[in-house]
């Protein structure tokens, strides 16, 4: 079996059960090795640490995919994984028929996600060692899974870190339909497979829609970054009095109408601006405007730590201008999803925004993705989202 040697003293991390092997941490890799082989890694001295998938041009070089050294990495191995992946999310059942099936990772599958929406499942690939395996993937998640389509969303940015180009199609299965609605806790909702953002919708968003939902009764909202306003139709289901919902993306906001729409809501509690949410906010200052609730779920400021010191300005500047919009006794949440900034890191830009803002807010809750986004303790990478309830004082 082809090999990758790890230099002495840099096995610490593996001997953890930490499943990335950076470049730097290699001595050698066999010469006749592709990306996307499976390889044996091993130490100076030739002792068996794991088998990896191979990324020749990532900086992640290899993904552990077992630390045992009698697993067969075959289409078993997957078989298994998948199952396994599935059974963790029983819990689900009867809230809704839109769940993360396997989430990279934190399921033991470096590189893969699926999210179900109903009876379409969405595979998303960001990995050499990953990209190998689609049709397999595709056939064993039908299989085990019970969905009826697989449609790949494999283009997101990250590949071209790993030299694979984006893909975006139907895999395997039946095509898809004109529509696709899903149920959340008795809400319907349209999911945008083909086009929309990650695999089409924020299913890590879940529990956080069900909170906004439970904090809306009478309240004036106002919710930032709405993209397809999902979080503006929890509020209204909740019996907000008013919803205004602003986002840069008009085909987003026509989405998010049509949601209204789906769960007959009445219109005239809803206002959606296309905007520029930073402006927006500046205006609604300017404007003395104020709100009970606000929500604050931008888009991904930092995706790497190299990116932390601009988006942390970023984070700081909407959560003082949402603070001063908050009223006393009202609640902000606020979120963010970016890889390059720690939760401490984020709770200290919220509260540095609100000592300059001059408010006094107590943190009710620490926030973070539904339990279909599992994080392996061994992998702390994987919790990427964040976020705050905040009730100002």
């Amino acid at each position: 079996m082809k090999k990758i040697i790890i230099n002495a003293g840099r096995d610490k991390s593996l001997l953890r059960r930490h499943p990335w092997i950076f470049s730097g941490a290699v001595k050698s890799v066999d010469t006749a090795a592709q990306s996307g082989d499976t390889l044996r890694v091993q130490s100076v001295d030739g002792k068996f640490l794991a088998y990896a998938a191979y990324s020749a041009k990532s900086q992640i070089v290899a993904r552990v995919l077992s630390f045992s050294e009698a697993e067969v990495i075959n289409e078993d191995f997957f078989r298994r994984r998948i199952r396994t992946a599935i059974a963790g999310r029983t819990s689900l059942k009867g809230t809704t028929d839109a769940v993360r099936l396997i989430h990279a990772e934190s399921d033991g599958l470096p590189g893969v996600v699926v999210d179900r929406y109903g009876d379409v499942a969405v595979l998303q690939l960001s990995t050499a060692g990953a990209d190998p395996h689609c049709d397999l993937l595709a056939r064993l998640v039908i299989e085990e899974a019970g969905v009826k389509t697989v449609y790949e969303r494999s283009d997101a940015d990250v590949r071209e870190l790993e030299g694979l180009a984006p893909r975006n199609g139907p895999v395997a299965g039946l095509p898809l339909g004109a529509e696709t609605v899903i149920d959340e806790n008795g809400l319907r909702i349209a999911v945008d497979i083909a086009n929309g953002h990650k695999t089409g919708f924020y299913l890590d968003q879940r529990e956080n829609r069900a909170l906004t939902r439970s904090l809306s009764n009478g309240a004036e909202v106002l919710n930032c970054f709405c993209y397809t306003g999902t979080m503006s139709v929890s509020a209204l289901a909740g019996g907000a009095k008013s919803v205004l919902s602003i986002d840069s993306s008009g085909p987003a906001l026509a989405t998010a109408a049509r949601n209204l729409a789906l769960n007959k809501l009445d219109a005239s509690r809803a206002e959606w601006l296309e905007a520029d949410v930073f402006q927006a906010l500046r205006k609604l200052r300017d404007q003395a405007k104020s709100f009970d609730l606000i929500i604050l779920d931008p888009p991904k400021f930092a995706p790497t730590a190299h990116h932390a010191e601009k988006a942390a300005r970023a984070y700081k500047d909407i959560n003082l201008l949402g603070l001063k919009l908050l009223r006393p006794g009202g609640h902000l949440l606020t979120f963010s999803c970016s890889g390059g900034i720690s939760a401490d890191l984020f709770q200290k830009i919220v509260a540095g925004a609100a000592l300059d803002a001059s408010v006094d807010a107590q943190m009710l809750r620490h926030l973070s993705a539904g339990i279909d986004h599992p994080v392996a303790l061994n992998f702390p990478e994987g919790e990427y989202l964040k976020g705050l309830l905040l009730r100002r004082a």
